[in-house]
């Protein structure tokens, strides 16, 4: 902890304190996206979700008052504009930017629908936060951006053969927009969760994970300590993982009766 303060001191960048932030979350009404939502608002923040359904943000507002929910969907640029637009009009002191947002599909590469499936998640889980970065990046305000990436960007997990790769294009971009953003004394942290028990991909694949509160309950303490990699459990090994435990993470990730 105290050499990372030491640094991002001397590049002048102010590492996020847990409280008095207004933050805006993608995808923050549901999974690991609604468990951010939950902890930020118990840490006194002011949190703004987005989402594409409507039912599904008004809950989430019903349960957390303070919350502010702004529908729209990520996969449509104009979506993507509007919702900027909508932030620098209304809450122009936003200061945390969290790409959470994303979608994973289980499928095979001879399935007919393939290509429209893949062109879906490189949209929503590359283009969407690559062009809210961009955007939100105009803000005076911004100090933080935080980026969700997955342990599945080191080891592919070969049933979602897309998601993997958009999450490890997304953790290359995210170390190269970390040293892009060091003299804007911009940090960027960079969350890697492993599989949780959430509905990602489809209800029911993952009810033998981790429940998502232990997970950000690790997350936090992290937070708290100033790391700006932020990983737990598996994903934590194999962020450290050579190339003999990542073929080994392979085999073990992707058995034949799975």
């Amino acid at each position: 902890m105290g050499n990372i303060n030491k640094i991002n001191r001397l590049l002048k960048i102010e590492i996020m304190q847990l409280s008095n932030n207004k933050i805006l979350i993608t995808g923050g009404a549901s999974g690991i996206g609604l468990g951010f939502t939950e902890r930020f608002v118990n840490e006194n923040n002011r949190v703004i979700i987005c989402g594409r359904r409507k039912d599904v943000l008004d809950e989430v507002v019903g349960k957390f008052p303070n919350v502010i929910a702004h529908q729209c969907d990520l996969e449509i640029e104009e979506d993507r504009i509007e919702l900027f637009d909508w932030i620098s009009k209304e809450h122009p002191d936003l200061n945390v930017l969290i790409n959470n947002a994303g979608i994973q599909n289980w499928m095979q590469i001879s399935e007919g629908n393939f290509f429209e499936r893949a062109k879906q998640e490189v949209e929503i889980n590359i283009l969407a936060p690559l062009h809210l970065t961009e955007l939100f990046l105009q803000l005076a305000s911004l100090t933080t951006i935080v980026n969700v990436t997955s342990g599945l960007a080191f080891v592919p997990l070969t049933k979602v053969p897309v998601y993997s790769a958009t999450k490890a294009f997304f953790r290359s971009f995210t170390l190269s927009l970390r040293y892009q953003l060091q003299e804007a004394g911009i940090e960027v942290i960079e969350i890697i969760p492993p599989k949780l028990n959430t509905d990602l991909g489809g209800i029911g694949l993952h009810d033998d994970a981790p429940p998502v509160s232990e997970f950000l309950d690790s997350i936090f303490t992290q937070l708290k300590e100033g790391n700006t990699e932020l990983a737990y459990a598996l994903s934590a090994e194999q962020t450290r993982s050579n190339n003999a435990l990542i073929k080994d993470h392979f085999k073990k990730l992707n058995k034949k009766n799975r």
